[in-house]
């Protein structure tokens, strides 16, 4: 879009350190910021609050450490 995160941040109403650390994945999507976001690009907080969600899952199957975390968990189906 040709967007510079102070351009965006100045459009947010917001920090171009907040817009900043959204971009570079050192600050969570809250409510408040998906309302914003949906009202800036004209589409819904679901999508933004569901973009962040997408993140973490993905990073938490990339983990290794996480990884090893899930495969410890035992399914119900087999303990019962």
């Amino acid at each position: 879009m040709g967007l510079s995160q102070g351009a965006l941040a100045e459009t947010m109403g917001m920090q171009r350190k907040h817009v900043n650390e959204l971009c570079n994945n050192h600050r969570n999507v809250t409510a408040a910021t998906a309302l914003i976001l949906a009202r800036v690009f004209g589409n819904s907080p679901s999508f933004w609050l569901n973009v962040r969600r997408r993140s973490d899952l993905w990073e938490a199957m990339s983990s290794p450490h996480e990884g090893e975390r899930i495969e410890r968990a035992t399914p119900l189906s087999t303990t019962a």
